[in-house]
């Protein structure tokens, strides 16, 4: 079994591939651009004269938007995170069908440790789009985060339901594998696998439940199972095998899927 980093990193990747997340969700953007700024001296000083001219370009109104989000940019990558969270604020409040601004300034409350207020802005952000994937996966985290996994299990498995009726959506397969990973997370595996097996039906092009299913049966100490539910994964798109497919196998010390014919699964993955 790969270690428990690993894992979690397949899973990411699982999650990531079927959300479509965008550069702002899970702290990703915030962590872009702290990495990215220049460590010396005489680099941040630079960075610092400039979100005090935008400040005060701000401070007079007179600061436009590229301006406003330049000096969001420089105050996150200052790690002046309390005054980002101020201006922040100002922008979701302005531009409400921003949603994206929305959820970054719930991402940015949750770094602060301020839990309760990334929830409030979860919650806004929800009320108006109760099925926005990245709103709803990190609400799920917040949840997971303070022991209310069932309360986070009953919410995605209602906005599964709607995704899912009267017709199925595309939206229903993130939303299904976002629900399977908290089952996963909360010590319901059997659970997580019935979401994965139906995800797989509905989805019969789409690789991504079976991968997940591979990685839970993996986990729950049956590799012959998981051998068998990468190898499904990969008869569904005949070609150029997916690298994920690979990473996988290749944490698993199996033999590389590229070039395996799908009509024997089992038998191709076990060699």
């Amino acid at each position: 079994m790969p270690p428990a980093a690993n894992r979690s990193g397949i899973w990411k990747g699982i999650a990531a591939a079927a959300l479509g997340l965008t550069c702002i969700a899970g702290g990703w953007w915030l962590g872009q651009l702290q990495n990215g700024a220049d460590n010396t001296d005489q680099a941040r000083l630079s960075l610092e004269r400039q979100a005090s001219a935008l400040q005060q370009q701000l401070n007079l109104g007179q600061a436009s938007p590229a301006d406003q989000q330049r000096l969001l940019e420089l105050l996150v990558g200052l790690d002046r995170k309390p005054e980002a969270t101020v201006l922040l604020e100002r922008l979701a409040d302005q531009q409400p069908q921003k949603w994206p601004l929305r959820l970054l300034l719930a991402e940015l409350r949750r770094d602060q440790q301020d839990r309760s207020g990334a929830e409030r802005e979860l919650r806004q952000l929800l009320n108006l789009r109760p099925d926005q994937i990245e709103g709803l996966q990190l609400l799920a985290l917040l949840q997971l985060e303070t022991g209310r996994s069932a309360q986070a299990q009953k919410q995605l498995e209602a906005a599964l339901s709607r995704a899912s009726k009267p017709q199925l959506k595309p939206q229903a397969l993130a939303i299904g594998l976002l629900l399977a990973n908290v089952l996963q997370k909360s010590g319901r595996p059997a659970q997580a696998d019935s979401v994965l097996l139906k995800l797989a039906a509905d989805f019969p092009t789409d690789q991504r439940p079976l991968l997940a299913r591979a990685l839970l049966q993996q986990e729950g100490g049956n590799p012959k199972g998981a051998q068998q539910s990468l190898a499904q994964a990969r008869s569904r798109r005949p070609g150029p095998s997916d690298p994920r497919l690979d990473q996988v196998a290749a944490e698993w010390g199996l033999a590389p899927l590229r070039g395996t014919s799908p009509s024997q699964p089992g038998k191709q993955i076990g060699n």
